[in-house]
């Protein structure tokens, strides 16, 4: 029996080792190398047979080797962070098997390098480059809730006080343009007053991204020698809010509504601005007649196509007026009265879609209109009109009506990766009608019709992560010269290790001449930049460090001479130069809810344009200028603290005047160096109120708390006997209100900034 049991165990056991046999032997090795495709070998690459357990991961070598008792066809499928992954059918017979992959990256929006040379950006799509967003905007305390207030504080923007606009790069202001959802929009700023700069026209909070350029802009833009400002408008609002505001200079409301099925929205808005309770607190260099009153009104709507898609409408209406007398240089104790009326209404209509299979569709369309009604006279000092013998061109009335029409298509497709190629058209037409009565009763009327045409074509090519091209084509055509132009454009960045990059921009642009000094009884043609930029960057844990080299050649700029006292167009035998060096360092990580940007920028540049005798300085260019902006959110106040510092360096200034048929030097020099210290708080009371259904928050804002005495610049009288200093209406101004939000808590954007 116990023979029988024995014989019985020994013959289960035979077979078991047979059957372990047969299994160990068949059993597959596999084993390999994983290279990238620079035949350098990739650690931690996982190995793994598809649909099954058996695998491993490679070493710092690039090898791995594991065993498999799968059999016949299967998959080898490779795997790792920032690559993309790679199949290799094998056959697994039993047999040692050996396998060489060659890994290639994976190019991403989070892992690629960003073609940022001349750009600061902030947007949804490229937030490891991002630079101020509306919150940065309405915290800056110099800015004065001024989308271009904040760009001054970025490096190669001009501290001009005595004229709207963003002077960059050593370009005059009309050499920088403005985007809204890819159309131009005229009349950006609010119309001029004489050495008084104007504010932009449009809320911040319109826009969810913000892309300024100082050179080397897309080719989907034209028309602008030095500088893009590109803005983008929001999509739908989170949730519908209302929200009102008071302070000392007006008041202000608005409604946003959001469907309950989140697909469309809509939303209007009314602002009143008076300048009269501040002016007569805060003495004004200027005599009010008409204090600064402003209406405005916006509606906008919003409707999801699809999932991608969206339509966006967007109106704006204002209307301003002003009257003031001040002290004539040209005759003393006369005075000088300038009167302005503004009405200006813009439209925009845009449609985006992504069409499937790589396609992206961007259709837009804007219309604006913008009439100035301006009156000027010589006055004794009851405010009575006089016509003075000699002065007698000082007593005029100006109407200005242009219309504008701006119509944009862009195709994409992307390819492999983050490559893409897009291309279209666009078609800008401008009407201008200028009406001018001399003191006489004779009327002078010009117009000035403009149609442009564009083609364009653009690629983005993402070799790898660390290397992107892009590279572009613009032609354009404009009846205003009967003349057409071909633009290259070209970007090139290369990641480098520890977070910097280095890029590369060169391109030329090309713009029409300015219209304030037509019609010219002469031929002209497009001016012309070529700029040339060198970039070197880091961004990495809230904190970005940029520095950059550029050259600018100016070739075919105005020329121009006198005409009945106008400066007026002759020739394109204009030409210049401007090269400098740009420093930008920001901080939202050393200290605890503190932000901080630094700025600095040179800048060497001569040109021979308009009534100059031969090349000089403009006279809005400083050499240096610099910016330190902080903001510091104390949440046992809940009240965030804003400073600002502006520097520039003295400008140059000149009185050129006509010394037969040429242009001479009466007097020159250069005014003092530019300072101005502001300073703003917001309180939010209610921060952190999770039942809270009022959200206010109060400001105050100081611009040049030290009452340091700022000289822009000078003017001087007719004759050229006398010279004044141009310098701000008031040193210093003072600004105080509440701005309350309902149904949505804004505060948090105000604390979250400074994180």
């Amino acid at each position: 029996m116990k023979q029988t049991i024995l014989i019985k165990t020994l013959s289960i056991l035979l077979l078991l080792i047979n059957v372990l046999g047969k299994n160990v032997t068949a059993q597959t090795v596999i084993s390999g190398t994983v290279t990238n495709n620079k035949q350098k070998p990739m650690i931690g690459v996982s190995v793994t047979i598809k649909d099954s357990y058996d695998g491993a991961t490679t070493d710092s070598a690039g090898k791995f080797k594991f065993t498999s008792t799968e059999k016949g066809k299967k998959i080898l499928e490779f795997t790792s962070l920032n690559y993309k992954p790679q199949q290799q059918e094998v056959e697994l017979n039993g047999t040692l098997l050996n396998v060489t992959i060659v890994m290639r990256e994976e190019i991403t929006e989070l892992t690629a390098v960003v073609i940022s040379a001349g750009s600061f950006e902030a947007s949804d799509r490229k937030r490891a480059v991002a630079i101020l967003d509306p919150i940065d905007i309405v915290t800056t305390a110099s800015a004065n809730g001024d989308v271009t207030g904040a760009i001054k504080t970025l490096p190669g923007v001009q501290q001009v006080g005595e004229s709207e606009g963003l002077f960059v790069r050593g370009g005059s202001a009309s050499e920088t343009k403005t985007f809204i959802d890819g159309s131009l929009v005229n009349n950006f700023f609010y119309s001029g007053v004489p050495n008084i700069a104007q504010f932009s026209r449009f809320s911040p909070f319109l826009f969810k991204g913000t892309v300024f350029t100082a050179g080397g802009y897309s080719a989907l833009y034209g028309q602008a020698l030095s500088a893009a400002l590109i803005l983008e408008s929001i999509d739908l609002p989170d949730q519908s809010t209302g929200n009102f505001s008071i302070s000392v200079l007006g008041l202000s409301g608005g409604y946003q509504h959001l469907a309950k099925n989140k697909k469309s929205s809509f939303g209007f808005s009314y602002n009143y601005n008076n300048l009269a309770p501040a002016f007569k607190i805060i003495k004004q260099r200027q005599d009010f007649e008409q204090y600064p009153a402003y209406h405005t009104a916006d509606a906008n709507f919003r409707i999801k196509t699809s999932a991608t898609g969206i339509i966006k409408y967007y109106g704006y209406f204002s209307f301003n007026k002003l009257a003031f007398a001040q002290n004539s240089i040209d005759s003393i104790p006369y005075l000088e009265k300038f009167a302005l009326k503004n009405h200006n209404h813009f439209h925009n209509l845009s449609y985006r879609e992504n069409l499937g299979n790589g396609w992206k569709l961007q259709l837009g369309m804007s219309y604006s209109n913008n009439a100035d009604d301006i009156n000027s006279n010589m006055q004794k000092e009851n405010k009575e009109d006089v016509l003075l013998t000699g002065l007698e061109f000082k007593n005029f009335g100006l109407d200005t009506k242009g219309e504008y029409w701006n119509a944009k298509l862009v195709l994409e497709k992307r390819l492999a990766g983050l490559t893409a190629i897009r291309w279209g058209g666009e078609y800008n037409q401008a009407k201008d009608v200028l009406d001018y009565e001399m003191y006489n009763g004779t009327i002078w009327q010009t117009t000035i019709k403009e149609k442009l045409a564009a083609a364009f074509a653009e690629a983005d090519f993402y070799f790898t992560n660390k290397l992107a091209l892009k590279t572009g084509l613009r032609y354009e055509y404009a009846s205003l010269v009967n003349k057409a132009n071909l633009a290259p454009r070209l970007s090139l960045a290369y990641k480098l290790k520890n977070s910097w990059q280095a890029s590369l921009a060169y391109g030329m642009f090309y713009q029409n001449p300015e219209k304030r000094y037509l019609p010219s009884a002469n031929a002209l043609s497009f001016m012309k930049a070529t700029h040339y930029i060198g970039q070197l960057q880091r961004v990495k844990n809230n904190q970005t460090l940029r520095t950059e080299l550029f050259y600018k050649k100016y070739d075919n700029l105005l020329k121009t001479n006198l005409e009945q006292g106008q400066q007026r167009a002759t020739d394109n035998n204009g030409f210049g130069d401007a090269s400098g060096i740009e420093f930008f360092w920001r901080d939202k990580r050393t200290l605890p809810f503190f932000d901080y940007w630094v700025s600095y920028s040179y800048v060497h540049t001569k040109r021979d344009y308009l009534n100059f005798p031969y090349a000089i300085t403009p006279n809005f260019v400083a050499k240096h200028n610099a910016s330190l902006v902080t903001k510091k959110f104390v949440q046992s106040l809940k009240t965030n603290f804003n400073t600002s510092y502006t520097f520039a360096s003295g400008r140059p200034y000149y009185n050129i005047v006509k010394n037969g048929n040429s242009f001479v030097f009466n007097d020159r020099g250069t005014t003092p160096n530019y300072h101005n210290v502001s300073f703003s708080l917001n309180y939010l009371p209610n921060i952190g109120k999770t039942k809270a259904k009022m959200f206010p928050i109060y400001v105050l804002q100081v611009s040049n708390i030290f009452n340091i005495k700022q000289i822009y610049g000078y003017q001087y009288s007719y004759n050229s006997i006398r010279k004044e200093a141009i310098m701000p209406t008031s040193r210093m101004f003072v600004f105080i209100g509440a701005f309350i939000s309902f149904g949505v808590d804004r505060s948090d954007d105000v604390m979250n900034n400074a994180l």
